[in-house]
């Protein structure tokens, strides 16, 4: 046997020993590195969660789901139905429409106090227009006549509060409170203080009481307007400019950012959301409804302060808004399934109100701490 043949198995043996002693630091490094991930990924969930619980959009999230859990429990067989859901989804499509462009207005660092009573002349132009051209017989053509008069008036009330506030630069509380007042004036003077009536019954019945796979029209118009907004706020220079200027004016004017333009734009934009409102208004309900809007104007506000708007501008979304929408819809629900008096509805959101006020105010104090 030669000295080759003889350690030939030595030499395997310490092969096969080197292989395993690398497989196992391969393991090591294996384990160290999915050890790393996963330390990593939940740092980052970590910081989410925080970042999360910060927003009051989440909070307000917290308290809605709080509010559908107990009406359910309580009343299951009325409050938790498909029925009854859709209910609440309808009754809270047209200040859905209206809070989206409220969104725009306080993100502004604005306010409008006009918006209910546009939505009331909207509709009564928007009505009457309808109803000179064809009546309660009419076909689609007069009745998109009336939707485009209707949003046009909405457009053009929108428009003036804005030249007002951007170019005479009256305060906004004054010239929209100022509005509220004549658009309500001029509609009960066109309709000589009494509901139009005689609505197109094809309108009527498609739009205000019709449903798309299931889906009310009015709620379907809704959901489309509010993805709308919230595309045209996070993702395009327009909504840019709306946090600019609300996070500090006069540098976005010093930025090359037309600020006067800007802020007709978005109270023009406010008008026109009124009026589509208004519109919708009008097809669910088979007439003007004059006096009942007066409440719309501070349903709008709440319902975006609620969800996470801050009153000084820069902060908010159309998220937020859509979940600040729905804390009075379902409590005014849940009232009257459980018998309670409704005016207990306006307590109830006007401490939910306060509340988030607070809570935005104290965010902006940590804010300035650090």
């Amino acid at each position: 046997m030669t000295l080759d043949e003889a350690t030939a198995p030595l030499r395997r043996k310490g092969r096969k020993g080197r292989k395993a002693s690398k497989g196992h630091e391969g393991e090591d490094a294996g384990s160290t590195g999915s050890t790393g991930i996963t330390g990593s990924a939940g740092f980052l969930r970590g910081v989410l969660w925080r970042r999360l619980a910060r927003t009051n959009s989440w909070w307000t999230f917290l308290v809605l789901m709080v509010l559908v859990t107990a009406f359910s429990i309580m009343r299951p067989e009325q409050f938790a139905t498909t029925f009854n859901l859709r209910n609440v989804a309808t009754d809270a499509a047209v200040l859905l429409i209206v809070g989206v462009g409220m969104t725009f207005v306080i993100i502004m660092a604005g306010i409008d106090l006009s918006v209910g009573s546009v939505l009331v002349f909207a509709g009564v132009v928007a009505a009457k227009t309808m109803t000179a051209v064809a009546g309660a017989d009419a076909g689609w053509g007069p009745i998109l006549l009336g939707c485009l008069a209707g949003l046009a008036a909405g457009a053009a009330w929108g428009a003036l509060n804005g030249f007002l506030i951007a170019k005479a630069k009256v305060p906004a509380l004054i010239v929209t409170l100022g509005s509220l007042g004549m658009a309500l004036g001029l509609a009960q003077v066109l309709t000589e203080g009494q509901d139009v009536r005689g609505v197109p019954t094809r309108f009527t019945d498609t739009i205000g009481n019709g449903r798309l796979l299931g889906v009310p029209w009015l709620v379907v118009i809704a959901l489309v307007v509010t993805a709308l907004g919230a595309l045209a706020l996070a993702t395009t220079r327009f909504g840019r400019r709306t946090y600019a200027v609300g996070s500090n004016a006069e540098a976005a004017r010093r930025s090359g950012i037309s600020v006067d333009r800007h802020v007709i734009k978005v109270y023009a934009l406010s008008g026109t959301l009124a009026g589509l409102a208004g519109i919708l208004s009008l097809a669910r309900f088979t007439t003007t409804t004059i006096g009942g809007h007066a409440n719309d104007s501070l349903g709008a506000i709440a319902a975006v302060v609620l969800g996470g708007t801050s009153l000084f501008g820069g902060v908010g979304t159309i998220v937020g808004t859509l979940i600040g929408v729905f804390i009075p819809a379902i409590l005014q629900n849940g009232f009257v399934i459980l018998g309670v008096q409704p005016f207990w509805q306006s307590v109830a959101v006007g401490a939910v109100l306060i509340a988030a006020v607070y809570a935005d105010q104290l965010r902006r104090r940590g804010l300035q701490r650090r």
